[in-house]
């Protein structure tokens, strides 16, 4: 049994795979998949920062180290930066709406949505290991946050690029 997607004949004798839409069709159909990915992202990522934001008023901010406070003003610069890629999309889907130029769109949210997530990965990083030294003087925390690192690596784009690559052709 082949682990290839099934393939249709289409009217001028070539082979194509997936559905038989229209370009404008495809577009809507990506941007609303986009839009569902952005939400689960977007919700994390906004969590993650308003708690951050609250750190710098917590009693024992003032007692962290020259070190832990350059993390965390990385972490909240990291964390800031996450949330303005993932939530440009909208805004540049309400800049271009109506201009009939939704494939180019979709295709420029996905960037973004893509350079989102690695500066989301950048921010779970620096606030493991601004967490991570804080709470404990163990010498494994940075082991302990590679491996994270990984594991998140793992899931987040290993996985899936094995998956792209194992059952398609790699498009």
């Amino acid at each position: 049994m082949s682990t290839r997607p099934a393939q249709e004949q289409t009217d001028a004798g070539r082979l194509v795979r997936g559905r038989n839409e229209t370009p404008e069709e495809r577009a809507d159909r990506r941007w609303g998949e986009l839009m569902q990915e952005i939400r689960v992202a977007q919700t994390g990522v906004q969590i993650l920062f308003g708690f951050l934001l609250t750190v710098v008023f917590a009693p024992r901010f003032s007692d962290l180290s020259d070190t832990d406070r350059t993390i965390y003003v990385v972490t909240v610069s990291l964390g800031a930066a996450a949330t303005g890629a993932l939530i440009g999309p909208v805004s540049f889907h309400r800049i271009v709406a109506g201009r009939r130029i939704k494939p180019q769109t979709v295709a420029w949210a996905s960037r973004l949505t893509f350079l989102g997530l690695m500066l989301l990965l950048a921010t779970l990083t620096s606030a493991l290991l601004l967490v991570l030294r804080v709470a404990t003087d163990d010498d494994y925390v940075p082991w302990l946050v590679t491996g994270l690192v990984a594991w998140y690596l793992l899931c987040w784009y290993a996985l899936p690029l094995w998956v792209r690559h194992r059952y398609t052709n790699g498009d």
